[in-house]
């Protein structure tokens, strides 16, 4: 790797005669592949000389972060000895590339995170929702998110899981609703408390009836309707990306896959481009709920853009994940980026939703398909719903439909 970004023969005598030149080479090509510049990775290079010069690493023992910040700590001091104006910001530097190096190396050695209060009884529940349950990954994250903060609270107050009162779970809940989470938010957490302590119940590690006395507020089913911009605004927002700027050639067909498919952010991101069945006009979405992936035909329309982004936009680099940033390093997409896809958009264009990020365009998808007459089977089948339940609140927008019902008479019945 050195030869290709070294050309005077001095400069590369010093990078292959240096320490650990081998283990320094296999980092440089590893960091390269990630689709750095090639200036980015020469300067990586140099920055690793200055490490390996530094940092002891022959043998095979795990290197502290402690020892990485005095070997920064000695280059630091030598160099202002020297006379060199050293920011502090060049020590940060050789931290940071200290520990990547050795993090990739496997020769880091971090220190024990110390267990939060109750882990053993969160790491239970956790294989009790995977195994028994079957819960999906994201479900049980959000779960134990909810459930670790209560623990934490009841540490601070001196108590344990199986000490917990009904008094103590209505007052973690009511600093929530201090806090400003919405009722909906409240009750999630409540949900997640249920759980926990209904499978603290089943290996008798609490009273029976604590489970039923943890209420979180009440919640209405269908009580709101979906909050999605009309579809005539979709093809607006979809419109104002059809330019040549490579960021609106990759978020132009961002958008497709979220209106037309209705997909969710996580399940955009995720695609990669062995998901593109071009041949058949196939696109497979993986649906982690169901741990599955579902087929969809590939839309004229939709296809065209990801080609034009494939073909024009996306950087040629080792990652098989179909959106990437756009700047080197480039790595994919994360869900959170697909919100500055559409939010500024809608913004820009105004449109005026009470929601505005990716999720809209799923609920203007639902929408638009209830207006164009499918069944909620059909819809829910599209959208990916394992239940029916979480479909009928779109029928509370078919307004045909609900007209339909008011106008019938029932006179002819009796």
């Amino acid at each position: 790797m050195f030869e290709t970004l070294f050309r005077y023969s001095r400069v590369l005598a010093r990078h292959l005669d240096g320490p650990a030149a081998e283990e320094r080479d296999r980092f440089v090509a590893h960091f390269a592949a990630s689709g750095a510049t090639r200036d980015t990775v020469a300067s990586l290079a140099s920055e690793l000389l200055v490490v390996a010069r530094r940092l002891d690493i022959s043998g095979t023992r795990a290197i502290t972060p402690e020892e990485v910040a005095s070997a920064a700590d000695r280059w630091f001091r030598h160099q202002r000895r020297r006379g060199h104006v050293v920011s502090p910001r060049r020590r940060q530097r050789f931290v940071q590339v200290a520990t990547d190096w050795l993090r990739f190396m496997q020769r880091l050695q971090l220190p024990p995170v110390p267990p939060g209060p109750g882990a053993d009884l969160v790491d239970e529940f956790v294989c009790h929702m995977h195994h028994e349950r079957g819960l999906s990954p994201k479900t049980v994250d959000n779960y134990c998110w909810h459930v670790r903060a209560f623990l934490m609270w009841l540490a601070e107050r001196r108590s344990r899981a199986d000490e917990a009162t009904l008094e103590q779970v209505d007052a973690f809940l009511s600093m929530r609703g201090a806090q400003g989470w919405c009722r909906s938010s409240i009750a999630a957490a409540a949900a997640a408390l249920r759980a926990f302590y209904a499978h603290l119940a089943s290996i008798g590690r609490c009273p029976e009836g604590f489970v039923g006395g943890i209420a979180g507020p009440r919640l209405y089913k269908q009580e709101a309707l979906p909050v999605g911009p009309c579809w005539s605004d979709v093809q607006r927002l979809i419109a104002s990306a059809d330019t040549a700027r490579p960021r609106d050639i990759r978020d132009r067909a961002v958008l497709m896959l979220l209106a037309m498919y209705g997909l969710r952010s996580g399940e955009v991101v995720a695609l990669t481009l062995d998901d593109i069945d071009w041949e058949n006009d196939i696109i497979h979405v993986a649906r982690p709920k169901q741990r599955c992936k579902q087929e969809y035909p590939l839309v004229a329309e939709a296809g065209d853009a990801i080609l034009r982004y494939v073909r024009d936009v996306r950087p040629r680099c080792a990652s098989r994940s179909l959106f990437l940033t756009l700047r080197a390093p480039w790595v994919p997409l994360g869900p959170s980026s697909m919100r500055y896809a559409v939010a500024p958009r809608m913004k820009a264009l105004g449109i005026c939703c009470p929601r505005q990020g990716p999720h809209a365009l799923r609920h203007a998808c639902a929408t638009h398909l209830v207006a164009e007459g499918l069944s909620l089977k059909q819809i829910g089948d599209h959208l990916g719903h394992r239940s029916s339940s979480a479909t009928r609140t779109y029928a509370k927008v078919d307004l045909v439909g609900l007209r339909q019902v008011a106008d019938f008479s029932l006179a002819g019945l009796l």
